[in-house]
């Protein structure tokens, strides 16, 4: 499911306040991105197509979890953008951007949990 950038505005709203009234949302929306109420029927109507919403009786709930969209997501940008290589990523990520000491702890925890056992 590829959501762009303008439906992942609404899909954080959304996910915040979960179930909410279109009306509701179109209130939203409006004070948060600025957006009349034609732009979001469009945004929910592409969501719905799209498999990531559910609006039913003018309720709007989530079909996929913000963890499922930014998995897929960043496997996009890295098979796009970086031939599939997480170092390639990563270097050229922090060559522009220095990490605090406590994300660099929290990285290499991560490194450690995900990396396969050697046979």
């Amino acid at each position: 499911m590829n959501i762009a950038n303008s439906e992942m505005k609404l899909m954080e709203i959304i996910w915040e306040t979960a179930p909410i009234k279109s009306g509701e949302l179109v209130g939203l929306a409006y004070s948060r991105l600025g957006w009349k109420k034609s732009t979001v029927y469009t945004v929910i109507k592409k969501l719905q197509t799209k498999g990531a919403i559910l609006s039913e009786d003018a309720v709007i709930r989530p079909l996929v979890s913000k963890g499922e969209v930014f998995e897929e997501r960043s496997g996009e940008v890295l098979r796009s953008g970086y031939s599939g290589s997480l170092p390639m990523f990563l270097t050229a990520f922090l060559s522009k951007e220095k990490l605090s000491a406590a994300e660099a702890k929290e990285l290499k925890e991560l490194i450690d949990r995900y990396t396969e056992e050697e046979k």
